[in-house]
């Protein structure tokens, strides 16, 4: 039996959705492979970009299910606890 899934990749300007057929049982890696997504994107390095099926992240080695979304994830530009802790610092500057 085959299952569908989806296979994206969002930069900020565009964002990539490749759909393909895979055999049951298959894994976030086999998706990778088959979606020629990595050839697409040469920026991704495929060893260490962060996977995700419907944001939750997932291991390569995760058996897909029927309809899944494999999420490819950009790292981040900047530590979200630091932003905050920025912001918050700024904050307290202006009101004194």
């Amino acid at each position: 039996m085959r299952i569908e899934v989806e296979v994206v990749y969002a930069r900020a300007q565009a964002q990539t959705v490749i759909g393909i057929s895979l055999e049951e049982g298959a894994t976030v890696e086999d998706a990778l492979r088959a979606s020629g997504i990595l050839e697409q994107h040469p920026e991704l390095d495929p060893s260490s970009c962060p996977l995700g099926i419907w944001g939750r992240a997932a291991a390569r080695s995760h058996v897909l299910k029927h309809l899944d979304r494999v999420e490819i994830y950009r790292p981040l530009v900047a530590d979200p606890k630091q932003v905050r802790r920025s912001r918050a610092e700024g904050e307290r500057k202006r009101r004194r």
